[in-house]
């Protein structure tokens, strides 16, 4: 069609693509726009499933995965791989996700060449530039360089405002991982063994932030394990990352406990019906933090900070620090404060409503009309 508008969606790590694939879908779904899927390959292994549960095969493939790789080396290569499909395809826009490195690239990559950057999950602040790091400086930096932001909160919005960007530029839309969970939170777990028994609570554990790595982890898996030492009825899951020196720490500290399972990652569908069916989250992921609150489910922050402070104020989301003391204290108060516990489970979800991904398409098709 001639008025057809190309967009080139960019794709890096497991959350961008849990959070851009609901929002592919549905421009795909509009004859409007003329859609090119690029991977960075920033998480290679943990993004093939996202993309396979999606039904989604990139159109580029950066492979930029290397062992041992460093900020420097995902920058440089993706902002490189991006000049040359830019410039092969020459899109109308180009819609980045949140405040990976691989986000950021690419629309420094986008800039460079005037092209007009989109930003998803756009205006989350700390305003503490190194927690979460590289993170808090990625999505400012992004910021900077957007034509247009969807930001999926009145908070985000409001961070956006205070920071001197046009009103006219900002839409708040809710998050796309809750379109993300329609497609997810459904069907049988491919890992039954996971399953919660019978009476049994069930605290799910992420941690990888660069910024916990070192004493911060050695913290919080301490507390963990003193948990699962104490309490019985009790079972704590969690899937490793594949940093080595994450799994490393995480073996020697929770290895050999028999009501701590460590398992390798899980694809999305298993890790959402598990998120739904557990007593209790501890996480330092961000996106972990919103689906969480959708499925009504408590959750301590492994951090001092968090960018998603709506949690906070819907009664959903407590920060339990990094040190062994404070993470302890939090767990075993909600494992013993029933009000708590529920008065948090209860909590408003404040990150949308599921339609994140429709509100979008519909401003980016007035915007490039």
């Amino acid at each position: 069609m001639e008025n057809t508008k190309k967009i080139i969606a960019v794709i890096g790590t497991r959350p961008d693509g849990i959070k851009m694939c609901p929002l592919i879908k549905e421009l795909k779904s509009r004859g409007e726009f003329k859609v090119t899927v690029c991977a960075t390959g920033q998480h290679r292994d943990l993004l093939d499933d996202i993309l396979e549960t999606f039904e989604i095969t990139p159109d580029y493939d950066l492979g930029i995965m290397r062992e041992g790789q460093d900020l420097f080396d995902i920058t440089t290569e993706v902002m490189l791989g991006m000049r040359n499909i830019f410039l092969a395809e020459k899109p109308d826009g180009v819609l980045v996700h949140g405040d990976t490195t691989s986000a950021f690239a690419s629309a420094l990559a986008a800039f460079y060449l005037k092209i007009p950057v989109f930003h998803v999950e756009a205006g989350l602040r700390t305003y503490d530039i190194y927690s979460p790091y590289p993170e808090e400086f990625n999505r400012r930096a992004i910021g900077v360089l957007a034509q247009k932001h969807f930001a999926p909160t009145e908070r985000a919005e409001s961070n956006l405002l205070s920071e001197g960007i046009d009103r006219n530029d900002i839409s708040v839309t809710g998050n796309t991982v809750i379109d993300a969970l329609r497609t997810t939170v459904s069907g049988e777990y491919s890992r039954p063994a996971l399953r919660p028994a019978r009476g049994e609570r069930v605290i799910l554990l992420t941690a990888h932030r660069r910024e916990n790595c070192g004493e911060a982890m050695r913290g919080i898996f301490a507390a963990v394990r003193r948990v699962a030492e104490e309490r019985d009825g009790v079972k704590i899951i969690y899937p490793m990352h594949p940093n080595p020196a994450i799994r490393k720490v995480a073996e020697n500290m929770l290895g050999g406990c028999g009501n701590i399972c460590l398992c390798e990652p899980l694809g999305v569908g298993d890790f959402h019906k598990i998120l739904s069916a557990c007593y209790l989250v501890l996480t330092d992921s961000g996106g972990v933090q919103e689906e969480a609150a959708a499925l009504g489910k408590p959750v301590l922050v492994l951090r001092n900070t968090t960018e998603r402070a709506e949690g906070i104020q819907s009664g959903g989301i407590r920060l339990a620090g990094t040190s062994s003391v404070s993470v302890y204290r939090g767990i075993t108060r909600l494992l013993d404060d029933r009000a708590l516990y529920y008065a948090m489970s209860v909590a408003k979800n404040p990150y949308g409503d599921g339609r994140a991904s429709e509100k979008i398409v519909d401003i980016l098709e007035q915007f490039c009309s």
